[in-house]
């Protein structure tokens, strides 16, 4: 199965690191859409990066990643999940013309308003757990730094991601440096410094072996020869491999949701003239139909009940 993620670690697990593939479940991503090459490849990216981040979700939940522009593309989001199911889609400006060599910030940053947001958002908010959201400016001239420099300010986690992708498959990989918990002991300091010194080491040697791959060699090499390519002097422990698939949440009630939080008057306004309201889904394309009937029925207040035994209404 090519759509695969692969965790490691580092013999003296100063460092973890990932790298991920995804080629059947890319391509289900843009069934129904027809990008330009540059807005593709971003979004390729943010997928896959969200995939590496959302495999360590410590809870049965969804992590959204979303890129809000404010240059020709207005919006990237990826909605991944703690299976690994994955959604994603972009949207751009009205009549935006987008050239093979535009840049990032071009793309996404322009005028500098642009930000980057993820939420946390746990299935289960009655054990406790509570959506979380994190938004910061956007930092960076690529997918990858902007991740690595949320981490850095957010999560206060040294992170390198590299990223890849095109009209065929996606690829990444990410290296991350876990914390260092030492001896507290007075006896122990002379150690634990040198223990400390020597991660950051183990650091600084990952991420100088990770900087040496090029977009062309991730894009066209598969996890385990990869790993083997660039690591094959250190001693890594490799877990078992975890696996994506494509799932589009959406459904006629949550679209239902959205006409109604518009409003019967701009509804109505959109239909008039129309015999049905023909609403996609941004993510899978799956069609929604709206008549009139249908959308009368949204602003309908609930029928009073009457209850079998006294006859009262409630």
């Amino acid at each position: 199965m090519t759509d695969t993620l692969t965790k490691f670690m580092f013999d003296d697990a100063t460092v973890r690191g990932e790298l991920v593939e995804l080629q059947t479940t890319w391509q289900d991503i843009l069934k129904h859409h027809n990008y330009p090459e540059p807005v593709r490849n971003l979004l390729g990216e943010l997928t896959t990066a969200a995939v590496l981040l959302c495999s360590n979700l410590k809870f049965e939940g969804s992590m959204i990643m979303q890129i809000h522009g404010d240059g020709a593309i207005k919006l990237l989001v990826v909605e991944c999940n703690n299976s690994l199911q994955l959604r994603a889609m972009a949207k751009m400006t009205e009549d935006a013309v987008i050239a093979a060599n535009t840049s990032v910030s071009e793309l996404i940053n322009a005028h500098g308003n642009g930000r980057f947001v993820i939420t946390l958002d746990p299935s289960d908010k009655s054990a406790g757990q509570q959506a979380y959201q994190g938004i910061v400016p956007l930092e960076g001239e690529s997918i990858a730094a902007i991740i690595e420099n949320y981490m850095k300010q957010s999560e206060q986690l040294d992170t390198k991601l590299w990223l890849a992708s095109d009209a065929q498959v996606s690829r990444g990989m990410l290296l991350q440096r876990l914390p260092y918990f030492g001896g507290k002991a007075k006896e122990q300091k002379s150690d634990a410094a040198s223990e400390q010194e020597a991660a950051l080491e183990a650091w600084n040697r990952a991420a100088m072996l990770g900087n040496t791959v090029k977009s062309d060699e991730l894009l066209s090499t598969d996890n385990a020869t990869l790993m083997h390519r660039l690591f094959w002097e250190e001693t890594l422990r490799v877990f078992e491999p975890q696996h994506t698939s494509f799932n589009c949440t959406c459904s006629r009630e949550k679209v239902s949701n959205m006409l109604t939080m518009l409003g019967k008057a701009e509804v109505m306004d959109a239909l008039s003239g129309l015999a049905t309201l023909d609403i996609h889904c941004d993510f899978c394309g799956k069609p929604y139909k709206f008549d009139a009937v249908d959308c009368a029925g949204l602003f309908l207040a609930p029928e009073k009940k009457v209850h079998p035994d006294s006859g009262s209404t409630h």
